[in-house]
């Protein structure tokens, strides 16, 4: 791999072109460029890669299969939203070689301890550095070093700093000079002083001091008797540390940077939740026209985007399903130029990738406008492909009085249409039901009640879907029926609990305003679908929270969209082992709740909190201009969402120009009403002020899964992927409002 290879880049059937692939001395970037390109060439690094896929597994690759064996054929997949790299070899072995080289790699990036993942960046930056790569870095070189990394610092205490490492007086520093050079430079006097507080000597912190820090400021009571040890164990990198009786400052400031000291609780990034309860009891991770990669009316259609919204933990997916030629049916946006993909292709996709990240069960939401003949083949593909995996028999033989648990692992659940209900019609007579999205594009303009909403037709077509399903489709669905909802009070008296509805974000809106506790009770009984309004045909995405206020299960996102609204989805299910199912709060399981996101205060067991945020500095923030010499001006905001009264946010004053260690030491304070279902949003911009900040990075999560104390606070990209060693350091307090 370092010596480099040639390989085909393929985008396309017509796509196909030669460019020279090779790994860097680093071990940790992979270089390309074209032969006829000059100087130009493209990097990446490997801690970008999610995995490597072997043979012709993509849309691209299958479709020039003919033409390029497997075994020449692989995919470098990257985390987010990034589009896959398809490449062809010459050769099966040097197919072979950077498969397995690249896997190597990825294993290795990510199975790096703290320490490790210090090392690389500290190796990375040298690369950076030594511009005519002779292994040394003049102070030419170093000041050019400070402006990529962000610091705006002066000449004097740059050389100061330069001269002090520079033990050799030659006027450069090799790698261990350099080592030192860094340390200096990222010498963190906010967490010295913390240290300092609790250490007697200055040196360091024996156990006693540790087990203080740990019950005083981190809030852990009687459980940092046996934490302190264990962090000495992990963290300590001295001999100092053996037999866990002292931690040094290095040790410390490891532990304060590593996950553990992250502002998300440990325990809560596990499956620790309760997972017997009926399906309508959880939030559920979902997705909309989960088939398109871009917008609503020209976008691509693709498998990959299935594959990415699963890998997400997605556990609701969306098929749209139209007439196709050669009586195969086709899943794409109807009436716009969305590309085409066939309906088996999807089944056979979810049948391969569905389970991946979670085994908890997949609902497949179907939206179905093909006539009777192609439904019977749809019928029959996920019959055949799906096999066992689908459900489609009542898990006890009986009718149910509740939705069965998530357990049903590995198992996908139809949503569609259904001849009749669960019981026996004796006179044979159909329901009246029907499909998700049956809205008008201007459904915002309705003016519909809660109790008496009005007859509706496709937000898609403007032409109401097909009116009944075949038989053999219909007898595939089996806890998710599409209905038609006809308000509140029937749906108390003569809903089932199989029976769901969707409605569109104004109508969810709508209903969430005027009948708040009512709509929160069905929620508790029946499982509801939202999804965007027909008017976001640029895959833009509502606020989540307020349909998850009212107890809303299914709430449908563009995941291809990045943004606010997917940060919050991301945020609430980053908990529970990012299953993809969050139980709700106990209030809203109960069967008679009266509660109301308008009027928290009634509700039983009221208990607001006073969350207050020191924001304390950042470190290494990333550049949001790439020219040379460019510097942010960073900020924090804090955003809270939650019930009406909770929305809120604060934010810091700005830095000017020192993105690599801004000190803000700056407390922000919220009062939280109802804790659990508030999510926290950090955000850190670069400020302008003659135009929009631009944004620099986030991280979302649960109010319940905060930890108190001195944190770390890993920043996130827009896309949702880590950016290290960009952080964020706070000391958060939370107590009971009185």
């Amino acid at each position: 791999m370092m010596a480099g290879s040639t390989l085909r880049k393929v985008k396309s059937r017509s796509w196909k072109k030669q460019r020279h692939f090779r790994l860097l001395e680093d071990g940790q970037t992979i270089w390309y460029k074209s032969r006829w390109a000059g100087r130009g060439h493209s990097t990446f690094s490997i801690s970008e890669l999610e995995v490597v896929r072997e043979g012709h597994q993509s849309e691209v690759l299958l479709s020039i299969a003919e033409e390029f064996p497997a075994d020449l054929c692989f995919t470098l997949v990257f985390h987010g939203r990034q589009g896959n790299l398809d490449l062809v070899a010459d050769t099966p072995e040097e197919a072979r070689a950077w498969i397995q080289g690249v896997r190597k790699l990825i294993h290795k990036t990510q199975t790096m301890d703290e320490k490790e993942r210090l090392d690389q960046w500290v190796w990375d930056w040298f690369q950076k550095a030594d511009k005519n790569k002779d292994g040394k870095m003049t102070f030419k070189e170093v000041r050019k070093l400070l402006k990529m990394m962000n610091v705006d610092m002066n000449e004097e205490h740059a050389l100061h700093l330069f001269t002090m490492a520079d033990k050799s007086d030659s006027g450069s520093l090799e790698i261990e000079q350099f080592v030192l050079f860094y340390k200096m430079l990222t010498q963190r006097d906010e967490v010295w002083k913390v240290f300092q507080d609790y250490s007697g000597d200055g040196e360091k912190l024996m156990l006693e001091e540790l087990e203080n820090f740990l019950k005083t400021e981190q809030q852990e009571g009687e459980q940092s008797v046996q934490h302190a040890p264990e962090l000495i164990d992990r963290y300590e990198p001295s001999d100092s540390g053996e037999h866990g009786r002292a931690m040094s400052f290095d040790g410390f400031q490891m532990y304060l940077c590593s996950q553990e000291g992250s502002i998300f609780k440990p325990e809560h990034r596990e499956l620790h939740q309760d997972m017997s309860q009926p399906l309508g009891h959880y939030f559920i991770s979902s997705s909309h026209n989960t088939y398109l990669l871009e917008d609503q009316l020209r976008g691509h259609s693709s498998l990959e985007a299935y594959i990415q919204a699963l890998k997400r933990g997605c556990r609701c997916v969306e098929v749209d399903c139209w007439e196709g030629g050669d009586g195969e049916p086709i899943v794409y946006h109807g009436h716009t130029l969305t590309s085409k993909i066939l309906f088996r292709d999807v089944i056979s996709t979810l049948k391969e990738y569905a389970f991946k990240t979670s085994d908890f069960p997949v609902i497949l939401s179907l939206e179905n406008h093909c006539g009777v003949e192609q439904q019977t083949v749809m019928a029959r593909h996920l019959s055949q492909i799906l096999g066992d995996t689908l459900l489609t028999t009542l898990l006890d033989g009986t009718i149910p009085q509740q939705l069965p648990s998530p357990q049903l692992r590995g198992k996908i659940l139809l949503k569609a249409k259904k001849i009749g209900g669960l019981e026996v019609c004796p006179d044979g007579t159909l329901t009246d039901e029907v499909s998700d999205d049956e809205e008008m594009p201007n459904d915002e303009a309705e003016s519909a009640s809660a109790e008496n909403p009005p007859a509706e037709c496709s937000n898609h077509d403007q032409r109401p879907l097909i009116s009944f399903p075949c038989s053999g489709l219909s007898d595939l669905v089996v806890y998710c029926k599409s209905v038609h909802f006809h308000g509140f009070e029937q749906a108390r008296s003569h809903g089932k609990c199989y029976e769901m509805s969707s409605f569109s974000e104004s109508k969810a809106k709508k209903l969430a305003k005027e009948a708040g506790a009512d709509f929160v009770q069905y929620n508790s009984r029946q499982l509801s679908r939202i999804y965007p309004s027909g008017l976001r045909t640029d895959s833009s995405n509502y606020n989540p929270q307020e349909m998850w206020s009212v107890g809303c299960q299914i709430v449908a996102l563009n995941f291809q969209t990045a943004g606010l609204e997917m940060d919050l989805n991301d945020g609430l299910f980053r908990q529970n082992g990012r299953c993809g199912f969050v139980l709700k709060p106990d209030f809203m399981r109960d069967g008679h709740t009266r509660f109301s996101p308008e009027k928290p205060e009634e509700r039983q067991g009221y208990k607001p909190r006073r969350l207050s945020i020191q924001v304390i500095s950042g470190q290494q923030l990333p550049k949001v201009n790439q020219k040379e010499g460019s510097i942010v001006d960073p900020l924090v905001r804090v955003e809270i969402y939650g019930v009406p009264q909770d929305q809120s946010k604060e934010e810091t004053s700005h830095i000017n120009n020192n993105g690599f260690n801004p000190v803000w030491n700056e407390t922000l304070n919220f009062v939280i009403h109802v804790p659990e279902l508030a999510l926290v949003r950090f955000v850190v911009e670069d400020y302008d002020k003659a135009s929009r900040n631009d944004f620099i990075g986030q991280f979302t999560l649960p109010f319940t899964c905060v930890q108190p104390g001195y944190r770390h606070i890993h920043l996130l990209s827009k896309d949702g992927t880590a950016i290290p060693p960009s952080s964020l350091f706070v000391n958060i307090s939370i107590s009971e409002l009185t």
